[in-house]
C-alpha cells in the first residue's frame, strides 16, 4: 500500500527537535508572566466571517490563503490564518473588553495555504501578544520593550533590528493612499504584475513590494509620514521618546505597513538578514478600530506575534541554542538480572525525592555492555548500576559516564543524597 505522508507544508516536529522548541517557549512564556500578561486559549477554527471582517476582503490572506470549508450544517468555517482577530472575538463574547485593561498572550498553530519554504510554512506556529484598553504611547513602549527581553534572553538581539512606522489614522491613511496611487498610476507600466494588482485594491500594500525596480520606483513616493495627523504624530514622537529613554535602538522605516488591514498607527517589525528572504521574526502594532469592526465599543488595542519557526531558525543560525538541550536524561538506572522490580521501585524513589532529576529506566532487557551503551546514547552523566548483587545487598553503583569520577557503590539512601549534592 502507498504510505501516507504529512501534508506540504505541514511539518512532523521530531523529538530530537522538540527540546529546542520547549526551550524557546519556556523563555518567552516565562518572560510574559514576569509582565503579568495572562495567557488566554481560542479555537482554532473560526467562522469565514471573522477574518473577511478583520484583515479585510481584499488582502492576500482572505483572497488566496486561507483554509476555508463548510461544516455539515453548511455554515463557513476557517482555520485561524492568525490570532488577533481570534482573541477580539473571544474577548468580546466573553466581557473582558468594556472598560477594561488586559494583557494576554496565546500560543498554537495558524493556517495560510503559501508557497512552503524554509521559515514559511502553510502550518506555523505563534506566540502573540495583545493589550486592550491603554491609550497612549506606553502600552506600545511596554510591547516593545517586552519584545526586546524576549530575543536578548534568548540570545539573538545582536542579530535582530527593530523597524517602526506609524501608519497613522483612517483618515491620514486614505489621503496617503489618494497620493500615492496619483503617483504610482503614471508608473503602472513599470510596476511589477503583483503592484499592479495592488494599485486597484490595496495601494499600501504596494510599499513591501519584494521588486526592486518597483522599490527604485518608490524612492520618489510620497512618504506616509508627511500625512500624519497631529494625534497620531504625538504618539509616534511619544512612543520614540519613551524608546529612546529605555535604551531600545529602532530605525524608522517609512515603508514598514503591515499586511492586515486592521493595523492604524503604531507598526514595527524584527528583522533579521540570517534568514534569507523570511527575515521577520516579529511584528506588529496599535489597532484601535478592530474591536469596534468587529461588533464591540471602540477600545484602544497593541500587540504582536512572533513566529516560532523563524525564532527557533535564527538561535540555529546564530549558534544560540544553549549546549545539551537534546540530551534525553540526566540519569540512566541499569538494570542486570531479575531485578526489574526493584528498579523500578528505586526509580520511583528518586524521582520523589530528587523532582529536579531526568531519569531514564532501562525497559526490554539487555546484557550490561548494551544498557551501557544505552546510556551513553540518552546523554546521560550518571549511570546507575543495579545487578543482582546490588539489589539484594540493597545498594547501587554510580558510575559517571562523562567524567573521570571513581566509580562508587552505595546504599540506596545515600546514593539518592550523593545525587542530590550534585545538583
Amino acid at each position: 500500500m502507498k504510505k501516507i505522508q504529512a501534508i506540504r507544508g505541514m511539518n512532523d516536529l521530531l523529538p530530537e527537535q522538540s527540546s529546542l522548541w520547549q526551550y524557546v517557549e519556556s523563555v518567552v512564556t516565562d518572560i510574559l508572566v514576569r509582565y503579568g500578561y495572562q495567557e488566554i486559549r481560542f479555537p482554532i477554527v473560526e467562522s469565514t466571517e471573522l477574518f473577511k471582517r478583520s484583515i479585510g476582503e481584499v488582502t492576500d490572506i482572505v483572497e488566496k490563503e486561507m483554509y476555508i470549508f463548510e461544516d455539515r450544517n453548511g455554515d463557513s468555517l476557517t482555520l485561524r490564518p492568525e490570532g488577533t482577530a481570534c482573541c477580539v472575538r473571544a474577548c468580546e463574547e466573553n466581557g473582558l473588553l468594556y472598560n477594561q485593561m488586559q494583557r494576554l498572550w496565546y500560543m498554537g498553530p495558524m493556517f495560510r495555504h503559501e508557497r512552503p519554504q524554509k521559515g514559511r510554512y502553510r502550518q506555523f506556529h505563534q506566540i502573540g501578544v495583545e493589550t486592550f484598553g491603554i491609550q497612549g504611547p506606553d502600552i506600545d513602549a511596554e510591547v516593545l520593550i517586552l519584545s526586546a527581553r524576549i530575543l536578548r534572553e534568548l540570545g539573538v538581539a545582536s542579530h535582530v533590528v527593530l523597524q517602526i512606522n506609524s501608519l497613522g489614522s483612517t483618515e491620514a491613511r486614505a489621503a496617503y493612499k489618494t497620493a500615492l496611487v496619483a503617483y504610482l498610476s503614471g508608473l503602472q507600466d513599470q510596476l511589477d504584475e503583483d503592484s499592479k494588482r495592488r494599485l486597484e485594491t490595496n495601494p499600501m500594500r504596494i510599499l513591501d513590494s519584494k521588486d526592486a525596480n518597483t522599490q527604485k520606483l518608490l524612492d520618489a513616493a510620497p512618504v506616509l509620514l508627511d500625512y500624519l495627523d497631529e494625534e497620531s504624530r504625538l504618539h509616534f514622537d511619544g512612543l520614540r521618546a519613551l524608546l529612546d529613554t529605555a535604551g531600545i535602538r529602532y530605525q524608522v522605516n517609512p515603508r514598514l505597513v503591515r499586511g492586515l488591514d486592521y493595523y492604524g498607527k503604531t507598526a514595527f517589525e524584527w528583522v533579521t538578514d540570517k534568514l534569507g528572504a523570511q527575515s521577520t521574526v516579529c511584528a506588529g502594532g496599535r489597532y484601535d478600530g478592530l474591536v469596534e469592526q468587529l461588533g464591540g465599543k471602540s477600545t484602544p488595542a497593541v500587540g504582536f506575534g512572533i513566529g516560532l519557526e523563524r525564532l527557533v531558525l535564527l538561535l540555529q543560525a546564530v549558534d544560540a541554542v544553549p549546549v545539551g538541550l537534546d540530551q534525553q536524561a540526566d540519569v540512566f538506572l541499569v538494570a542486570v538480572g531479575n531485578v526489574q522490580s526493584i528498579a523500578m521501585q528505586l526509580a520511583e524513589r528518586i524521582r520523589d525525592e530528587l523532582p529536579f532529576v531526568r531519569l531514564l529506566t532501562n525497559c526490554g532487557g539487555g546484557n550490561f555492555k548494551s544498557q551501557l551503551k544505552r546510556a551513553d546514547k540518552s546523554g546521560a552523566d550518571i549511570a546507575l548500576i543495579l545487578g543482582e548483587d546490588e539489589a539484594n545487598a540493597g545498594t547501587v553503583s554510580v558510575k559517571f559516564l562523562r567524567e573521570e569520577i571513581e566509580q562508587k557503590t552505595l546504599p540506596f539512601d545515600e546514593a539518592i543524597a550523593y545525587l542530590r549534592s550534585l545538583e
